[in-house]
């Protein structure tokens, strides 16, 4: 990729930039931290089974289901986000020297997706 191809993408030089938060960032917070969080809870309602504490054990399974709650929540941020591009994606056409912003978040780095397999 050269320097014309980057400066010529949909999002005027800021497509790396979007393509790696799509691409990159979103899949990790949307599929990592739900993760992360329904380990911990399980670590912490473990912890308290062998304990063998009735109290303990009705503290972490609260902790636990507010955990997969949070969970769930990060979950469907990504989509949220992408949803509302999309719903706002046209705000920026009509006005001069701006682009349709759903155009830049679909396809940051503007490659043509039809011709993706000849070279």
């Amino acid at each position: 990729m050269d320097l014309f191809q980057i400066l010529a993408d949909n999002c005027n030089g800021i497509g790396p930039i979007v393509a790696f938060v799509k691409n990159g960032i979103f899949p990790i917070i949307q599929i990592g931290i739900p993760i992360i969080l329904i380990v911990m809870g399980s670590i912490d309602l473990g912890k308290a089974v062998l304990s063998s504490d009735d109290k303990e054990i009705k503290a972490a399974t609260g902790k636990l289901i507010k955990r997969a709650i949070a969970a769930v929540a990060v979950f469907f941020v990504a989509t949220i986000v992408s949803l509302l591009m999309g719903m706002f994606g046209t705000s920026g056409t009509g006005v001069e020297g701006t682009g349709n912003w759903s155009d830049c978040w679909n396809n940051p780095m503007g490659t043509n997706t039809t011709d993706a397999g000849r070279d």
